[in-house]
């Protein structure tokens, strides 16, 4: 498998959120995926999300609870570096969250792993600090 047809995968997977195509989008997934958003070791309440998914039902679950606690105004992937079967995006988004009506830009990177035109890792890493300013007005 090359490194083109790896960005196309996950540019499609982008397109489909991008048109609220959840199915779709996961679709893009294998079965088994190694999937965490933010990648961390530390466990938040406020954050309830950040927690290790293995599967596209639980991928399904993570939009849902993410879904519940903000709407999302813009997500902008920006950059795409490929290298055989990882693909590196690096974008930005913007949320409101729910609770506190405050909006939030957050700037990310995404490091995705493929086998087989499936992603089987994708390692969302976020500065967490911009979400509890936006619920607490730090």
């Amino acid at each position: 498998m090359n490194a083109q047809n790896n960005v196309k995968v996950v540019q499609q997977m982008f397109a489909a959120l991008g048109q609220g195509d959840l199915k779709a989008a996961l679709e893009s997934y294998a079965e088994n995926v190694d999937f965490r958003s933010p990648v961390t070791r530390t466990k938040s309440a406020e954050i309830s999300w950040s927690k290790p998914r293995h599967s596209r039902e639980e991928i399904a679950a993570f939009f849902k609870e993410l879904s519940e606690f903000v709407a999302i105004e813009r997500m902008e992937p920006m950059e795409i570096t490929a290298n055989e079967d990882r693909v590196v995006v690096e974008g930005r988004n913007r949320f409101n969250v729910r609770s506190s009506g405050r909006s939030f830009e957050h700037d990310w990177v995404m490091v995705f792993k493929l086998q087989k035109d499936k992603i089987v890792r994708n390692w969302h890493y976020y500065d967490t600090a911009d979400i509890l300013a936006a619920i607490h007005e730090l």
